[in-house]
């Protein structure tokens, strides 16, 4: 039996080779600038043509609040329905969240289905889940978003049955459903989220065990995280010049130059906003970077605004309790815009500028990992009988040696280990 996201990911009008006409829409509130605003709609554009659409127009209006009826002005409102006819719209995208009421007043005066930036980011995410883990994560987001949004009575035409942005993953079901089916679908994706987090918490403390240190790699979507992920260890994952073209974290293991090995895994990518449903849903696949040692934090150097997408990044750290974890700044694509990726090395210090492309920069990369996780360790000094074989192999594998010496009954060994290693080979370790 297929469940509510699989039938209707199954039916979308880029499958019938038909892509939406979309006409985007932004206020401009006090605390920000016109130019503020086209650059968000200008990422809103990219989001649109990820998720399978085109942008035929877009139009903008600066305000001191949202208007609660239709979020814009009623006269700017008659104005888009005016530009919605002209071009042949199919849709209007507000680059701002829109309240249930907001988006019902909109469609009514419309004729046409209008959405938020955040429909269309789940959108995109129910394009690009493909484990179990990740279809739940988005279906449940999803669920959660339109469960306020549906509405008695509506017209068939308003009801975004039709496949097309805003209705991939688990679909409104009918306008006329009841809620309190929806409500047993939500519940029912909690508790296997749960079961589902249990095993990856197992999988974690098994990594934990080993001792080895753990990376993450976070970053704005898009700025290369995948591409570094594949450079540093042939770790075959999706690489697509798109928005979001993976989902779900990928771990593999990495030798630094020193020797000692630590896990690096890749993490979905963030945007400006991204929707609070995603993360609170996705918050199990976001652990990785909260419980890892160092976060190598890639940014696309060659973005018009690099500093806004750092700023975004660091925000949802904070949301998911990462903003304690050791940052390295890494500044990627500096094949494309080398200037800046100087400029913005310069003015962060400690960071360093890189092309997973090309290869530039990596072996800088790779020390400045080392070293940085070399600091979170503390150099013992053991005492290792030789018929002991297995702990020298276990303190060249989980640590960086240091240095060796011969004594009469024992080898006498120097090396950084995590507390977690060290404590483990506590018998052997000399107490000074």
């Amino acid at each position: 039996m297929t469940t509510p996201y699989q039938e209707a990911l199954g039916s979308t009008l880029i499958s019938r080779g038909v892509r939406e006409r979309i006409i985007l829409v932004a206020a401009t509130l006090a605390q920000h600038s016109d130019d503020e605003t086209q650059e968000s709609l200008d990422e809103l554009a990219r989001l649109i043509d990820t998720a399978g659409a085109d942008e035929v127009g877009r139009i903008t209006q600066r305000r001191d609040a949202p208007d609660s009826t239709f979020y814009i002005g009623k006269g700017k409102a008659e104005e888009l329905r005016e530009l919605c006819l002209a071009l042949d719209a199919d849709t209007v995208v507000f680059d701002n969240d829109l309240s249930p009421a907001q988006q019902y007043n909109l469609e009514k005066l419309l004729g046409r289905t209008a959405l938020d930036r955040t429909a269309v980011i789940l959108d995109i995410f129910a394009q690009n889940a493909h484990t179990l883990e990740g279809k739940a994560q988005v279906e449940l987001a999803l669920l959660r978003y339109r469960l306020p949004r549906i509405r008695k009575g509506a017209k068939a035409g308003l009801s975004q049955q039709g496949g097309g942005i805003g209705t991939r993953g688990p679909g409104e079901t009918k306008l006329e459903s009841d809620r309190r089916r929806i409500g047993e679908r939500i519940s029912r994706l909690d508790r296997e989220l749960e079961e589902l987090q249990k095993t990856r918490q197992e999988q974690r403390k098994g990594r934990a065990r080993s001792g080895l240190g753990s990376v993450a790699i976070v970053g704005y979507t898009n700025a290369g995280k995948s591409s570094l992920l594949n450079r540093l260890t042939s770790a075959g994952v999706l690489v697509e010049n798109r928005l979001f073209a993976t989902l779900d974290p990928t771990t593999r293991r990495l030798a630094l130059p020193g020797g000692e090995p630590v896990l690096l895994s890749d993490t979905v990518g963030f945007v400006r906003r991204l929707p609070h449903g995603l993360i609170e849903a996705f918050k199990s696949t976001l652990e990785v970077a909260a419980m890892s040692d160092l976060l190598v934090h890639v940014v696309d150097s060659s973005a018009v605004d690099p500093n806004g997408q750092i700023a975004a990044v660091r925000e949802i750290l904070s949301e998911i309790g990462a903003a304690h974890v050791p940052e390295l700044l890494v500044f990627n694509k500096a094949d494309l815009e080398p200037d800046q990726a100087k400029r913005l090395v310069y003015e962060n210090n400690g960071s360093v500028a890189v092309s997973a492309l090309t290869g530039e920069g990596l072996d800088e990369l790779l020390l400045l990992v080392g070293d940085r996780m070399r600091s979170l360790t503390t150099v013992v000094e053991l005492l290792v009988p030789y018929d002991r074989g297995d702990i020298v192999a276990t303190v060249h594998r989980e640590g960086e040696v240091v240095s060796t010496a011969n004594e009469e009954n024992a080898m006498r060994i120097r090396a950084r280990l995590a507390d977690a290693s060290a404590g483990r080979l506590s018998e052997f370790v000399v107490v000074k």
